[in-house]
């Protein structure tokens, strides 16, 4: 008997209209090889090999895997009612019937597009590419898997399995008997296309616990927690020349730093929080002397042989070498002398020093923004010091980076190494040291490449596996939901619209014709708000 079978899972979800025999559940198929298609703007490739693994697979544990995609049910039918919301929030905001709402975009963004966040400026490397493709791999197969054994369970055999290229968009599929679908069970139907997102969801899980348990499975092997790795450093990183790979960065602003993540997050902390605190305009009167800064006890003697008076307004010229730097005014601060006590508004000639900042950073630490690890927020210094902060321009930031080696004739002084805020022994032993930065941290922070993981036998290439894996993780795990969230919207030739027509088959009373015509209306509304939201965002 031949019959028109209506509908093939797949990713991207195309509907596709072709001529099937409606043959018994049996094994007379499994090794029938369907004809490849090649079109203008469509071409796939088609694979019954696993036509009989998938389907005895499905019947061994029907049982289980019922329930498993009747959970898959009520994860799908949540997903499509938030996705309808989202959307209406959207279409709500289009007409200015809403506003703000940031949260819900960062959500819905991070939904849609499923890309971690880059800094400003940066674009996807080569190996972020491949990571993708890598990810969008797993993340189709686990969403197709979860079609085909969903179907299988129910006794729907798979004709094939096929890889395609519509237009440009590459994808896969599983094709079944649509036909054969239609005469079980409304949600028979329903848990067979919410298996697809219900299995992305899982593979979403499953990659978050694997990366927070990532350290304890890889312990036997490496080390965690201590300091991150440098792997790599470009040579258009602005930290070419001072880091290499194999050195391990110990502490920014006297901050400790644990692992890759911490490293970024302190410098996006430092960038964002000190961004405020930079301009020199900020003075109380004397423009030799800023309010709030981090800053160095410098001596007297020093100061004097650094110093320079008489410099118009905001203007700080130093030679190549030095390094400009002001006193800082803080409320607790007892080093004030009178000259700084009685100071004449009128005033407008700057004081500056100009010192070698590779000497200013050997010093002790004082002034109030140091980071996260200030201990007392005080400027005091000792009798004969004063505590002299960097001049910085407005969008440029002072960065203190202490880093060490691992290499085996630094290992015996790592044990013996002095805390972070203390590196001349490090200098000494050129087993490591303090190096300033000044510029945008956000970017140099991603300029170069950590690892959270120390391999425990030396092994360099051994010291790449932890952080690729990572990275296959974090890049599933966004992909996976991206892919969960586009079939979940309700539009045509996805997942969502095969749901949408379960549902309202499954929980309502509807005739068929009415049900077709509801069917049609919110389709037509979700592709118009998904295109809405989507000119929204690049505009």
């Amino acid at each position: 008997m031949e019959v028109d079978s209506r509908r093939m899972r797949r990713f991207g979800n195309q509907r596709h209209t072709r001529t099937n025999t409606l043959l018994p559940l049996h094994a007379a198929s499994y090794h029938h090889v369907p004809n490849n298609t090649i079109s203008c703007w469509y071409c796939d490739y088609k694979i019954s090999t696993f036509n009989k693994p998938l389907f005895h697979f499905g019947r061994r544990h029907a049982r289980f895997l019922k329930v498993w995609f009747s959970i898959g049910v009520g994860f799908a039918l949540s997903a499509l009612l938030g996705v309808t919301l989202i959307l209406l929030w959207e279409l709500a905001k289009a007409f200015h019937l809403s506003g703000g709402g940031n949260k819900l975009g960062n959500l819905r963004n991070a939904l849609l597009f499923g890309l971690p966040s880059l800094p400003s400026g940066s674009s996807l490397s080569l190996a972020d590419a491949g990571y993708i493709c890598i990810s969008t791999i797993i993340s189709v197969v686990v969403h197709e898997f979860g079609h085909a054994v969903a179907a299988t369970s129910e006794g729907i055999q798979i004709e094939y399995v096929a890889i395609f290229i519509a237009v440009l968009f590459p994808g896969a599929l599983v094709a079944f008997n649509d036909e054969l679908l239609q005469t079980l069970p409304h949600w028979t139907s329903l848990s067979v296309y919410s298996a697809g997102i219900w299995h992305n969801a899982v593979c979403c899980a499953a990659c978050g616990l694997t990366l927070f348990l990532l350290p304890m499975f890889l312990f036997p092997l490496y080390s965690s927690g201590h300091s991150p790795m440098v792997l790599d450093v470009p040579p258009t990183s602005p930290l070419s020349g001072f880091l290499a790979p194999g050195d391990v960065i110990v502490s920014v602003d006297n901050v400790p730093i644990r692992n890759a993540q911490e490293w970024l997050e302190v410098n996006t902390f430092t960038y964002n929080i000190k961004l405020h605190n930079v301009n020199i305009s900020g003075h109380t009167g004397d423009t030799g002397v800023i309010n709030r800064m981090k800053g160095y006890c410098v001596s007297s003697l020093m100061m004097e042989e650094g110093k320079i008076t008489g410099l118009p307004e905001n203007q700080y010229a130093c030679p190549r070498e030095l390094t400009a730097f002001v006193k800082v005014l803080c409320s607790n601060n007892v080093t004030l002398n009178d000259d700084q006590r009685k100071i004449d508004p009128s005033n407008k000639r700057s004081t500056i020093y100009c010192l070698n900042a590779k000497d200013v950073v050997r010093l002790d630490k004082c002034g109030d923004d140091w980071g996260l690890a200030t201990t007392n927020g005080s400027c005091t210094c000792t009798q004969d010091e004063f505590c002299l902060a960097p001049v910085q321009e407005p969008g440029m930031v002072w960065v203190e980076i202490t880093y060490s080696s691992t290499s085996p004739e630094c290992s015996l002084h790592e044990r013996k190494r002095l805390p972070a805020s203390e590196t001349s022994g490090l200098k000494e032993t050129n087993c490591g040291g303090t190096f300033i930065f000044v510029g945008d941290a956000i970017s140099m922070a991603h300029s170069i490449q950590l690892t959270s993981y120390q391999p425990r036998w030396g092994l360099k290439l051994a010291a790449y596996f932890p952080n690729l894996l990572e990275k296959i993780l974090v890049w599933t795990f966004h992909v996976s939901l991206a892919l969960a969230f586009l079939n979940t919207l309700p539009v045509y030739f996805l997942d969502g619209e095969s749901i949408l027509d379960a549902t309202l088959a499954h929980f309502t009373s509807l005739s068929a014709r009415k049900r077709k015509t509801v069917l049609r209306l919110c389709l037509i509304g979700g592709f118009l708000t998904s295109v809405i939201a989507f000119f929204q965002e690049l505009l």
